[in-house]
């Protein structure tokens, strides 16, 4: 299966497309993509700290803009967002 992870934030250092995609197995869920992202960074950033627990520390949506869980099963095609932390007072 295919997924598109819209990035978001801090989140669009990862790619200058602004989303990331990967191939996943049917079933997956969003832990399984998280793990996938962490992978990329490891390839691609060299292991970068930073980005690594921005990914751990981030909440994932649907297309319906909800908040989902890491056990969310995702859909072939399927669009989710990654919204990162944001600091401030």
């Amino acid at each position: 299966m295919k997924v598109t992870v819209e990035l978001h934030g801090a989140t669009k250092d990862l790619s200058k497309n602004n989303f990331l995609k990967f191939e996943i197995k049917k079933n997956s869920s969003i832990k399984d993509i998280k793990i996938k992202i962490l992978e990329f960074i490891e390839k691609k950033f060299k292991g970068n700290h930073n980005l690594k627990i921005l990914i751990e520390s981030s909440a994932f949506c649907s297309e319906d803009d909800e908040i989902i869980s890491e056990n969310y099963k995702m859909n072939e095609n399927q669009k989710i967002g990654i919204i990162p932390p944001i600091g401030g007072g």
